[in-house]
């Protein structure tokens, strides 16, 4: 049996902002992004019990909460913050595996005979993240990652519930399936339509039904509805090799000049291939996708190359040929270029001479970025002084380590 401990800290980069800037404390805020046109990337819970949600666009948060204060986000200062708090984690356990940004399991299993208990560990951290950062956390207590990070949900802001073995089918009986991490609008969707509501349905319903209907992850749902996850807590570096690298990013403006969309094109290749390169991988299969200016009509396209590259030029152009063969029907809100079908692989010198002064050129450039600040030095479109794509905010996607680690300013 297992103890594991699932944290989410409580409206993190509203906390992170009001903590910082005590004028903010206890007003109803939204963090956006850098740029006009972002949405509400999160909001205080005094904006939302005013109705602000995250998703919203600036003008609807402001309707439905007209004192609204609005925060320009600061990556740096959320980046700092969970990278530091994922220390105190590992003071008390070094099974952390960091879910996003503000959530992370810890497995404590092995940690209750240093420590008493799962409570007592919950309310050190607790205590200490208020001390170190007068912010707040809701945890969760449960036998696996499922019921510990369902558990995290049920008291906010600042809450601590323990789900214990025995109460596992009371609590799921009636909870709706939506609660469960890992169903979402569209699973839910489906899952309604062959009259499953709940959780306890759910854990009920024959697992060759599900089967017929969703393949080999049917019996999944099955276990899932059961409260059944035996999924392990996995620690940075013991991670599956990740399987895409990408970056994505609303424009400043809707753009409809092919010439500002290859330059904003060419942009997001240079940050896809300087992670990839980063942490020596390669891939064969570049994505393309586009979001139209109306924001709901969008479309991605996808390549394969015939042999792996991390070469920004390389995935740009294979973008670009992905662009060419559609005929853009409105001004482009959102650019997304990701590299996957990902080899992971010990570095090789090219065969010849030209492909070899292209690698030390790369290699050359992407050291003095590492230094002095990415894109210091890069492709002259791009020089400082040109407008660059996007707001900036951080992706859900963000670990305080490893290759889903995005450098921000």
């Amino acid at each position: 049996m297992r103890t594991i401990l699932h944290i989410d800290m409580n409206a993190f980069f509203a906390s992170v902002e009001q903590q910082a800037n005590p004028d903010l404390r206890g007003k109803p805020i939204a963090v956006v992004g850098g740029g006009h046109r972002t949405v509400i990337t999160t909001s205080s819970y005094e904006a939302r019990a005013k109705g602000v949600k995250t998703g919203m666009a600036i003008w609807e948060g402001k309707r439905v909460c007209p004192e609204l204060i609005i925060v320009v986000g600061d990556n740096r200062k959320y980046t700092h913050t969970s990278t530091m708090i994922n220390e105190i984690f590992r003071d008390y356990t070094p099974e952390v595996e960091a879910f996003s940004i503000d959530e992370s399991w810890l497995d404590v299993t092995h940690s209750l005979s240093i420590f008493d208990s799962a409570v007592n560990i919950a309310y050190l951290i607790k205590a200490r993240i208020r001390h170190s950062f007068g912010i707040t956390c809701s945890i969760g207590i449960a036998p696996n990652k499922l019921l510990a990070k369902l558990a995290s949900d049920m008291q906010k802001p600042d809450g601590l519930t323990v789900i214990m073995p025995e109460d596992v089918s009371r609590v799921l009986e009636r909870l709706p399936i939506k609660e469960l991490c890992g169903i979402g609008k569209k699973m839910e969707r489906h899952l309604n339509m062959m009259s499953l509501y709940t959780c306890g349905e759910l854990g009920r319903c024959d697992e060759a039904r599900l089967t017929r209907k969703f393949g080999i992850i049917g019996s999944r749902l099955k276990l899932m509805g059961q409260g059944i996850d035996d999924s392990p807590v996995i620690p940075y570096g013991e991670e599956d090799h990740v399987k895409s690298v990408g970056h994505s990013s609303t424009l400043e403006k809707d753009i409809d000049d092919p010439q500002e969309i290859r330059r904003f094109l060419l942009q997001l290749s240079e940050m896809v291939g300087s992670r990839a390169r980063r942490y020596n991988v390669a891939g064969k299969t570049i994505s393309l996708y586009v979001r139209y200016a109306d924001f709901f009509s969008s479309w991605g396209k996808q390549t394969t190359l015939r042999s792996h590259t991390n070469q920004s030029d390389e995935i740009y152009k294979a973008a670009l040929g992905i662009l060419n063969t559609v005929e853009l029907e409105q001004p482009v809100r959102l650019l997304g270029v990701s590299l996957s079908n990902l080899r992971h692989e010990v570095e090789q010198l090219p065969l010849f001479e030209d492909e070899r002064k292209k690698l030390f050129a790369t290699k050359a450039m992407d050291e003095v970025n590492r230094k002095y600040g990415s894109m210091v030095v890069t492709f002259g479109t791009l020089l400082p002084g040109k407008e660059k794509a996007g707001s900036h905010v951080i992706p859900p996607s963000w670990r305080p380590a490893g290759i889903k680690n995005v450098n921000v300013k």
